[in-house]
């Protein structure tokens, strides 16, 4: 399996912030983390922490991926703080559901869980998901041995982001 052979370690983090934002990614993978200040992480640790409590909970493997929990049926349930997937959260699950096929496990789903919405959704990974984690790899691995971050893109996104102090100061 390529992700496994690679010099660069494809996490599940990095997948997330590859559809996130590039730059992110580079920050991240270049040990600049600014998570620990994000209020956005901590209300979603704390949304883990409550909804659940009575399953196992981040179940690590490989030092790669960190699933919420694997119900009796192979199934990965995660859970997410907002109303929908945006692309990195899915590919991340995606990407959990290929990592764990390559590793033997014949699970090919995952059940995402919107708590605070009252709601659920079913992930399957499909030929075209392959097909786009496969690119996201090869971009992650010239990503992380660039020597320089990719420019600043303003998104709207960009002023929720715990990086943004990086951007643009």
């Amino acid at each position: 399996m390529e992700i496994l052979t690679n010099e660069v370690k494809i996490t599940g983090v990095k997948i997330n912030y590859f559809f996130y934002c590039k730059r992110q990614l580079w920050f991240f993978t270049h040990h600049i983390n600014m998570e620990s200040n994000s209020i956005d992480v901590e209300i979603g640790k704390e949304v883990h922490e409550e909804y659940f409590n009575r399953n196992k909970k981040e179940i690590a493997i490989d030092e790669i991926i960190a699933v919420d929990f694997v119900d009796n049926n192979g199934i990965i349930h995660e859970t997410k703080k907002g109303k929908k997937l945006d692309r990195g959260d899915k590919y991340q699950i995606l990407y959990y559901i290929y990592y764990l096929q390559n590793k033997g496990v014949k699970n090919s789903k995952a059940v995402v869980h919107f708590p605070l919405y009252n709601k659920k959704e079913e992930l399957e990974l499909q030929d075209n998901d392959i097909r786009v984690l496969k690119n996201a790899f090869k971009e992650i691995t010239e990503i992380e041995k660039s020597d320089k971050p990719i420019e600043v893109q303003k998104m709207s996104k960009c002023n929720r982001c715990s990086y943004y102090e990086l951007c643009f100061s």
